[in-house]
């Protein structure tokens, strides 16, 4: 089946258009110049960018173990694992190991799904003797993968096979377990099956990645960003150790970098048999010739990063490095132990600024963020905690009338305030962001006046009293917002207006500074928070009937089985300020983060609940444009919803570590 690139709806192969929502199947968008290309193009045919979807492709031949056990890439597979795919016959395309038979232009499957791309690639990227690394082009991109059929199929842990497929290849399986624990440090895996005792996994291509080596040799990173990353490793020690993959971290060329500059890897490496701790079977006799792998290991990467670098070495990691290689420090709790220690004493000399540590308790990437039960192992491990600080803030706004109304009563507004300095050494960004968001009522000459008029009183009033680098205080935050609440009360006396005829707005207001937040809301007008770890979350509650009932301990069945349910408690500008009570809320943004606020076009029905993978996830990429994520969203809630006027603010803050004073 196809699986439609818009809204994920699934239709069958020979669809050319989604059934559901009209997207093309055949043809994309190309980023660059916005001309249709085929699906199956791996360049657009207009401007040349490159817009196929590439994969990168480990194919591995099983190898014999100590005891005979069939091994691929070093670890043992299950009896499940070692069934022929009839399937997949000994007349595939598949090609073998051998380097030579990788040829541009062939195909790794029968169906001729997957096309082999740059040979050079796979010359180099041989990781053993029995396994193959070679970027492939996907030529169905909308075509469901094999692995998440099977995966459709796994009841219980056991696959139901049909006839021919095998089970899911071991070297999968370890990507499949990591995925599921929400690790970006961990590539995607796409696709996977074996044929024989071959087995090819397709994963996320990172090949184009930055090295961590050729950032760790650059004069302008700081010893307490290489501190950072080190620490980083040992989460990733900890990580891999149960699967049998630390071996990841000793290649240096499989140590990289996203695009913000975060430690990750690019394909797992598994350990040789005689790496891995012994049991007490006897088949297991001679892989206790060598010693497991210990954390002496990662000393070793981090002195040859330091050597291959030409860095010079402060004289408490020369110790430490010492110390590792001649097992005085013997566990990860140790060595954690002995990098914020020489963290803090950095922070104390003068080889580098101290750095500000106004919110200590605030949680960062250099502390303990592993799954829950790897906090289980390391709950009393000490961290090395480290302020944060905002390296980009990027928005985008826009409203529209929906499908059903004549007017529009939604109105918003954006001011930011961006300053950047940059030097060989250092770079600071100062940036304040004011998003005002208004769902205007009252009709023609009613609600589009009260939601304009609201959000310029906003404006002028932080405009006046926002003029230092702080956030305004809550008693700031609040007065504003009874201002504007008392223009529109106002004008609604002169007019003599009453009833329904009153004219009002919901209100949601965003503040950043820095990485520091705050949101003041009245109303039913929403902000979201997306982060990698958390998902979506709904920042603010909404003030209707509904919510007031739940909090007063009503369930939320009964309470929304009422007629006015969703009948607004509070709004702007119906009644004087005595009768309006904004909720103001502050928060730090300690990790790369996409907020959204919305008027309830765009949240009604649980839109971006549903959505929010598909329509929010892949604006984390700098890549991506928030022009263009904003009209997607308006074009799908016009597509749900559109009974209503619809309006959005995405925001896209991106931090790092503070390096500098």
């Amino acid at each position: 089946m196809l699986i439609c690139p818009q809204c994920k709806f699934e239709n069958p192969n020979t669809n050319k258009f989604c059934q559901n929502c009209g997207a093309s199947l055949t043809h994309k968008v190309c980023p660059e110049c916005s001309t249709e290309v085929p699906v199956d193009a791996q360049s657009c045919q207009n401007c040349g960018a490159e817009c196929g979807t590439v994969w990168w492709a480990i194919i591995a031949k099983k190898a014999l173990g100590v005891g005979g056990d069939e091994i691929a890439g070093g670890v043992r597979e299950d009896e499940g694992d070692r069934e022929e795919n009839s399937t997949l016959s000994s007349s595939s395309s598949l090609p073998s190991s051998s380097s030579s038979e990788l040829l541009v232009g062939s195909y790794l499957d029968p169906q001729q799904r997957y096309q082999l791309l740059d040979p050079s690639l796979s010359q180099k990227e041989i990781a053993t003797p029995t396994e193959v690394c070679v970027r492939v082009l996907d030529c169905q991109p909308y075509q469901i993968s094999l692995i998440e059929a099977m995966l459709g199929n796994q009841q219980q842990g056991v696959i139901a096979l049909s006839e021919g497929v095998s089970e899911i290849p071991g070297l999968a399986k370890l990507y499949i377990d990591l995925q599921a624990q929400n690790h970006p440090e961990i590539p995607l895996i796409h696709d996977a099956w074996q044929q024989g005792d071959t087995q090819v996994v397709l994963i996320e291509d990172r090949s184009d990645w930055q090295y961590l080596l050729d950032l760790w040799q650059e004069e302008s990173t700081s010893l307490l960003q290489l501190l950072h990353w080190c620490y980083q490793m040992t989460q990733l020690w900890v990580l891999l150790e149960p699967v049998g993959c630390r071996q990841s971290l000793l290649d240096l060329s499989n140590l990289r970098l996203d695009e913000d500059q975060t430690l990750a890897i690019r394909q797992l490496y598994l350990e040789p048999l005689n790496s891995q701790p012994a049991t007490e079977s006897p088949e297991n006799t001679e892989a206790q010739q060598e010693p497991p792998l210990t954390i002496q290991a990662l000393g070793r990467v981090w002195q040859a990063l330091f050597r291959q670098s030409q860095r010079t070495q402060f004289g408490s990691i020369v110790q430490m490095l010492g110390d590792l290689e001649l097992g005085k420090i013997e566990t990860i709790a140790q060595l954690r132990s002995r990098l914020e220690a020489i963290s803090s004493e950095l922070e104390a000399s003068d080889a580098i600024p101290a750095i500000e540590q106004k919110h200590p308790t605030a949680p960062t990437n250099m502390q303990l963020d592993e799954s829950e039960d790897i906090n289980a192992r390391t709950d009393d491990l000490p961290t090395i905690v480290l302020a944060m600080q905002l390296s980009s803030l990027e928005d985008a706004g826009r409203t529209d009338v929906g499908r059903q109304r004549d007017h529009n009563e939604d109105n918003f507004g954006i001011e930011t305030k961006i300053h950047k300095l940059e030097f060989p050494k250092s770079r600071i960004l100062q940036a304040q962001g004011l998003y005002i968001l208004c769902d205007g009522m009252g009709g023609h000459a009613g609600g589009e006046i009260a939601s304009e008029l609201a959000v310029n009183t906003l404006r002028q009033y932080f405009q006046q009293h926002w003029i230092t680098n702080q956030l305004p205080t809550e008693h700031s935050i609040r007065e504003a917002v009874y201002l504007a609440n008392e223009a529109i009360y106002e004008l609604n006396q002169q007019d003599a207006r009453s009833g329904v005829g009153r004219m009002g707005t919901t209100l949601v207001m965003l503040l950043i500074q820095g990485n520091q937040a705050a949101v003041a809301h009245v109303g039913d007008s929403r902000l979201y928070r997306l982060t990698r770890k958390q998902g979506l979350e709904q920042i603010t509650v909404d003030h209707e009937v509904g919510q007031r009932e739940i909090a007063r301990g009503v369930e939320e069945s009964i309470a929304y089985a009422r007629p006015d349910a969703y009948q607004l408690t509070q709004a702007l500008g119906p009644r004087d300020k005595q009768s309006i009570n904004p909720d103001v809320e502050f928060f730090e943004i300690n990790e790369d983060t996409i907020l959204l606020l919305v008027s309830d076009g765009l949240s009604d029905n649980n839109l971006l609940e549903t959505h929010w993978q598909t329509h929010l996830e892949p604006l984390f990429s700098s890549g991506t444009n928030l022009e263009r994520g904003v009209t997607d969203l308006i074009d799908l809630a016009n597509q749900y919803n559109g009974h209503d006027n619809i309006t959005g603010i995405l925001i896209r803050a991106k931090v790092r570590p503070n390096l500098e004073s």
